[in-house]
């Protein structure tokens, strides 16, 4: 079981989705696929993800291309099972280069709160340094740092 589960409230979708991000913002992806079923499917931009070893590898390899990843979901919608969210991410490539990536994700559950799919499109906008937004200590957002909708993203 990976609380909350289905089905969903307002409260208890927020609750995903802040678990999500934490997730993510912690980087461990031997822990992150443990919220995902064992056959899992995603759609990651032009990346088809199934199962659990797929998901580990293709997030250690973001994380270890994707450096000084900062990441802020939020809620956008939800039903019974699903999950909408949206969210933008800062990072940093091999070259230097800071981007800020824009998502849209549509999140499907089993009964045990497991994510069954994940279909994320999302759009990368190079950046200055200067510009980031996403600045806190490596790890999850502290839990008073602005939201996305208070940063204007």
């Amino acid at each position: 079981m990976r609380p909350p589960l289905p089905p969903f409230t307002k409260e208890s979708a927020a609750q995903k989705v802040r678990a999500a991000e934490d997730g993510w913002n912690g980087k461990n992806a031997e822990k992150v696929s443990l919220a995902y079923s064992e056959d899992s499917v995603w759609r990651n931009r032009d990346t088809f993800v199934s199962g659990r070893a797929e998901i580990v590898e293709f997030l250690t390899n973001k994380w270890n291309t994707e450096r000084d990843y900062r990441l802020v979901k939020e809620l956008f919608a939800f039903t019974d099972n699903r999950i909408a969210v949206r969210y933008a991410y800062e990072y940093q490539n091999e070259l230097g280069q800071w981007f800020r990536a824009y998502g849209n994700e549509n999140w499907e559950f089993n009964a045990e709160g497991l994510m069954t799919r994940r279909y994320a499109s999302i759009n990368d906008l190079a950046i200055q340094e200067s510009e980031r937004l996403l600045v806190w200590e490596e790890g999850p957002r502290p839990q008073d740092y602005a939201s996305l909708s208070e940063l204007g993203l």
